[in-house]
């Protein structure tokens, strides 16, 4: 079947997963910057930032993905379905983290290894995902030769892991470390743009 359907109907999950997100930042009560400086509204919109930018790294990147695939199949759809669960969790643990945490204490250990966890879950059901639409099109069609070696889909596992122990010993590491992983996957990645160029010249 043609992927367009798999695509609008991703997008919209992502766009309410963000709105969601978005609802969490309440404003202060009072009407003077003074009122921006609770202990808690900074930890809030950290939150909402960090998984801002980790919704916008998955959806970027699906985009490729997509962009080369050329047809889906009932396998696809549910390795989709299965990515879009765990992101769909994101304002859940976006939302405790900001809730608990007191901006100027540790954060709290056990709302960050939940977030660590649920992106940990996020990265291998792409990684499934990914997998799906190789098996389906062949280990020479295009996403097979933009993966290559994907040193990035096997390194974040294990920083996630790392992240989630962490939280119990200190929990600043193991959101710095969570922070890397973001970055990583943060500066874009031309390896699809390249091959679609090359197949399409």
């Amino acid at each position: 079947m043609q992927k367009n359907r798999l695509e609008a109907f991703s997008d919209g999950v992502i766009a309410i997963i963000i709105t969601i997100m978005v609802l969490e930042l309440r404003p202060p009560e009072g009407i003077s910057f003074s009122a921006l400086k609770s202990d808690s509204l900074p930890a809030v919109f950290f939150s909402y930032l960090f998984s801002f930018i980790y919704v916008g790294i998955y959806w970027n990147n699906h985009h490729h993905m997509l962009h080369a695939t050329k047809k889906v199949s009932g396998g696809i759809l549910w390795a989709n379905l299965h990515l879009l669960f765990w992101l769909s969790l994101f304002p859940f643990t976006t939302a405790w983290l900001g809730k608990t945490w007191e901006w100027k204490l540790h954060p709290p250990s056990v709302p960050t290894a939940v977030y660590g966890f649920v992106l940990l879950m996020a990265a291998i059901a792409y990684y499934i995902l990914q997998t799906a639409i190789i098996r389906k099109e062949g280990h020479h069609a295009m996403l097979a030769a933009a993966v290559g070696s994907d040193w990035k889909g096997k390194l974040s596992p294990v920083l996630y892991i790392s992240a989630i122990l962490l939280a119990f010993v200190n929990p600043w590491i193991a959101n710095g470390i969570l922070a890397f992983a973001a970055v990583i996957w943060f500066v874009p990645d031309k390896r699809i743009e390249r091959v679609v160029e090359h197949e399409s010249h």
